[in-house]
């Protein structure tokens, strides 16, 4: 649903012409933005049929969406197969790219591998004697993946940490009973988690009913789009993300400030991740088409896809590079820090809040992720 919102936001600005400068023209290539809304909720083979549906039948001129790692999987042949320009919005595994080369697939936010490589640095720079971390994620790529990252950059980092009791669930399992209690039995330094949403929220109160989070060091990174909601039930201390500089970590710029406010007015929350995720794919889709657009003409999926490789623009609170797979996957800055709830104004909050440069956090053009920690961050810039 938040990512339905931020679409329909900035949908309707774009057709208003009201998204602040220098975006604030009307439509996209001078066309208004008709929004098709599907459920992903499926399965990938309802998601496959569906994307079929889209190009074949209702004609679409692109498709943009999907958040699950599966979905992605299973239709990016399907898009170049039927010549579909697509837009994946989230879809967090580094594998789209990695081991695939597609042709109308783009990726128009940051994969998870700059999360944990994020977290790794932020965690032995507050905590440079950790001995132990463990993690506990979901049983699919993209809590894998997550999981992969975040300890093999705390090794590479670290040598001397052990990883211990890697645990995976089921997504939307929402029971971590047996899971908590191995977790109080173990007694690691540092818990990994990428659970976002309902299954988050439902460890943080589980855990913390237990007092799991009293001898452990919690590193949460997807969480911070939950923190309106858990208000004081998520503990303080809690290093947390929001899988890049989104949420309370957007930057106040005119269009971070716009695109926060409007969600906040409209929905009474502040906007997760998914929901800037969504929003600036649909802005890369208008900004593209835009710059193709020749003497008003509709331009072709190909066009619009040459218009956005190596592309780099301003998004709602960040700066986004299409710089990385052929300029097919983006890039962005990160941004972690520990999370206070603030009791006299009964609002989270998070502090000692760290950026990181994109080239910091993200493997250098052409190398895996899993490649590039082995080796040691080589070319990272981090200053």
């Amino acid at each position: 649903m938040p990512a339905k919102n931020g679409a329909e936001i900035v949908a309707e600005a774009i057709n208003n012409g009201t998204l602040p400068t220098p975006y604030n023209t009307k439509g996209v290539a001078g066309r208004s933005l008709e929004l098709v809304v599907v459920d992903e909720s499926t399965g990938t083979a309802k998601q496959v049929t569906e994307f079929r549906a889209l190009a074949e039948r209702r004609e679409v001129d692109a498709v943009v969406g999907y958040l699950v790692a599966g979905s992605c999987l299973a239709v990016a042949p399907v898009a170049d197969e039927l010549k579909m320009l697509t837009f994946f919005s989230t879809c967090s595994t580094p594998r789209i790219f990695e081991e695939n080369d597609f042709k109308y697939v783009y990726r128009t936010s940051a994969h998870l591998t700059p999360d944990g490589v994020t977290a790794a640095r932020y965690l032995l720079k507050r905590m440079p004697n950790v001995k132990t971390i463990a993690g506990l994620n979901w049983n699919m790529a993209y809590g894998q993946d997550a999981w992969r990252d975040f300890r093999m950059s705390v090794q590479a980092l670290k040598p001397d940490v052990e990883a211990i009791n890697e645990q995976f669930t089921t997504f939307g399992g929402g029971q971590y009973g047996a899971e908590i209690s191995a977790l109080l039995t173990k007694r690691p330094t540092v818990l990994h988690t990428a659970f976002a949403g309902g299954d988050f929220e439902a460890f943080v109160v589980q855990m913390t009913a237990r007092g799991l989070h009293q001898n452990i060091q919690m590193v949460m990174t997807a969480g911070a789009g939950s923190m309106f909601r858990l208000l004081d039930k998520l503990p303080d201390g809690a290093i947390i993300e929001d899988r890049g500089p989104y949420s309370v970590f957007a930057r106040p710029t005119p269009l971070g400030n716009w695109f926060r406010t409007t969600y906040e007015q409209r929905h009474g929350i502040t906007p997760p991740y998914t929901a800037y995720h969504m929003g600036q794919a649909v802005l890369a889709f208008k900004i593209a088409a835009d710059k193709a657009s020749k003497g008003g003409a509709k331009p072709a999926p190909e066009e619009i896809g040459r218009a956005l490789e190596q592309l780099k623009f301003d998004a709602f609170g960040t700066t986004v590079h299409m710089s990385r797979s052929r300029g097919h996957q983006a890039v962005t800055e990160s941004a972690i820090g520990v999370y206070k709830f603030d009791k006299a104004k009964n609002a989270p909050t998070v502090v000692d809040v760290t950026y990181y440069p994109a080239d910091c956090v993200n493997p250098p053009d052409g190398m895996k992720g899993e490649a590039w920690i082995k080796g040691g961050f080589k070319g990272a810039r981090c200053d």
